[in-house]
């Protein structure tokens, strides 16, 4: 079943150590970019985050949001760095003097420089930590799948229906194909009728004409490798579930043959119906662009 690239997916998990919540949220991307925003102290687990998701997400720009709530804050102090205060306040000093401004360092602005103080987070049970935030991540990743999978249900059903109805266009140029070669004999012998004012017509040179044209608006091969590639394009929305390049690909040849027949053709009604095939394709075109 394919999927599509857009996907929102939550998770909650508790113990005693504390509330995890985990948000995923999913948008198109040529390849796979994962981008996690989570608090310090879960940074250890970032690589085992990313390579759990690598298994089941193979593309889009996928952000991944964590909080983490504690218990209790008794696994959070307050550490003061002395030294750091002190060499601050060395340098600000030494700007005064260098400088010629006035030092109106407080202790409230020097509380507030970088590193000065620093809250640290009190080891926790390795285990039990990684239990609690991969219970959420999991939920989390569920739920995105399955937004995933329902938005890349409809989005198969749409594009099979517009494969369809190219089938539809295709049959019908096979249709009219010896009809536009007939009524270009007619008008062949309309013009001749026109500059000769005796009616006198070579049959054979007639034949040979529009044998030429034929073989020269000869949209058979074309429209034989058309629905194949429609055939095929069916079959990988129906089997895969990685289906955005290998259909990136099939819709380029799609494209390819539709812009084929249309530079041979001159009949209006052939004409018309070729463009309406284009229209088609590049409404699939864009549809892929949603699909993982």
């Amino acid at each position: 079943m394919a999927r599509s690239m857009t996907g929102y997916g939550y998770g909650q998990a508790a113990n005693e150590l504390g509330t995890i919540t985990i948000e995923i949220k999913g948008v198109n991307h040529r390849f796979l970019e994962l981008n996690l925003k989570m608090p310090k102290q879960l940074n250890a687990l970032e690589y085992d985050i990313r390579m759990f998701l690598k298994k089941e997400i193979f593309r889009g720009k996928i952000d991944v949001f964590v909080t983490y709530e504690p218990c209790n804050n008794s696994d959070i102090s307050v550490e003061y760095n002395e030294t750091i205060a002190k060499q601050y306040q060395q340098y600000f000093a030494k700007m005064e003097q260098n400088l010629g401004i006035f030092n109106d360092l407080t202790t409230t602005q020097l509380a507030k420089l970088p590193e000065v103080f620093r809250i640290t987070h009190v080891s926790q049970n390795e285990e039990q930590f990684h239990q609690l935030l991969f219970s959420a991540l999991k939920v989390a990743l569920t739920s995105f799948l399955e937004t995933r999978s329902k938005e890349g249900e409809n989005l198969q059903k749409d594009l099979l229906s517009k494969l369809d109805y190219m089938e539809q266009i295709a049959s019908q140029l096979e249709q009219l194909y010896p009809t536009a070669l007939l009524e270009y004999r007619e008008r062949l012998l309309e013009r001749i009728k026109e500059v000769l004012s005796t009616y006198v017509v070579d049959e054979a040179r007639i034949a040979t004409e529009v044998v030429l044209y034929a073989d020269k608006v000869c949209v058979d091969e074309e429209l034989v490798r058309l629905k194949s590639h429609i055939a095929q394009t069916k079959e990988v929305l129906r089997t895969m579930q990685q289906v955005g390049r290998k259909l990136d690909f099939l819709a380029q040849e799609l494209n390819r043959e539709a812009n084929t027949m249309l530079s041979k053709m001159s009949d209006r009604v052939m004409t018309d119906l070729a463009i309406e095939l284009k229209t088609e394709i590049e409404k699939i075109r864009e549809q892929i662009q949603n699909l993982e």
